[in-house]
C-alpha cells in the first residue's frame, strides 16, 4: 500500500467517523432520533442557554450538523462541509466552555474535537476515496477553503457574540442585591 493509498484511507476513516457522529447529533435535534429531543425539546434547551429563538436555533444547528456530517462522510463539498461542522461546533463549545475542557465535567472537549476535525478536513480535502474526487473536485476548489472558513467564522462570531451578550445580560439581571438602601 503506497503512502497515498494510506492517506486516502485515513481521510476516509476520519470523514466517515466524524461525519457519522455529526449526522447522528444533528438528527437527534431535528427528529428526536437516537434518544434526542427533537426540535421542540432542543429548542427549549437552546433558549435556556441563550440561543434565541430556540426552535430556529435548534433547526439551524440540526441542519448544520446533519448536513455537514453527511457531506463529510461522502467527501462532497468538503470545504463547505468542514466549515459548517466547525461553525456548528463553535456554537456548541461556547455553551460548554464555562465548564472547562474535559467532557466528564461538561466541558468543551467533544465539540472542540469535532470542530477541529471538520476544519482540518476542509483544509486537507477529502482524499481520492470521495465524491469530490469522483466529480473532478468541482465543489472542492482551493479558493473555496478560505471562503467557506471565513464566512463560517464571521457568522459564528455574530451568533455566538449575540448569545454571549444575552447570557451576560440575563446573569446581570439575576444578581441579588447585596445591600438594602
Amino acid at each position: 500500500m503506497s503512502c497515498y493509498d494510506r492517506r486516502d484511507l485515513g481521510l476516509l476513516l476520519l470523514r466517515l467517523g466524524t461525519g457519522g457522529v455529526l449526522a447522528a447529533h444533528g438528527t437527534q435535534k431535528l427528529f428526536g432520533w437516537f434518544g434526542g429531543h427533537g426540535l421542540e425539546g432542543t429548542g427549549r434547551f437552546m433558549e435556556s442557554v441563550g440561543y434565541v429563538p430556540g426552535k430556529a436555533s435548534a433547526t439551524a444547528s440540526g441542519l448544520a450538523e446533519t448536513g455537514s456530517g453527511v457531506l463529510l462522510a461522502l467527501g462532497l463539498a468538503t470545504p463547505a462541509a468542514g466549515a459548517a461542522a466547525a461553525g456548528a461546533m463553535a456554537g456548541a463549545a461556547a455553551v460548554h466552555v464555562p465548564n472547562g475542557f474535559f467532557a466528564q465535567e461538561g466541558g468543551c472537549e467533544h465539540p472542540v474535537s469535532l470542530g477541529l476535525v471538520g476544519a482540518g478536513l476542509a483544509v486537507t480535502g477529502p482524499g481520492r476515496l470521495s465524491l469530490d474526487h469522483a466529480l473532478g473536485h468541482v465543489l472542492n476548489r482551493d479558493w473555496m477553503v478560505p471562503a467557506a472558513l471565513g464566512v463560517t467564522a464571521a457568522v459564528a462570531a455574530v451568533v455566538i457574540g449575540a448569545r454571549n451578550k444575552r447570557v451576560r445580560a440575563q446573569a446581570a439581571g439575576e444578581q441579588e442585591t447585596l445591600f438594602e438602601e
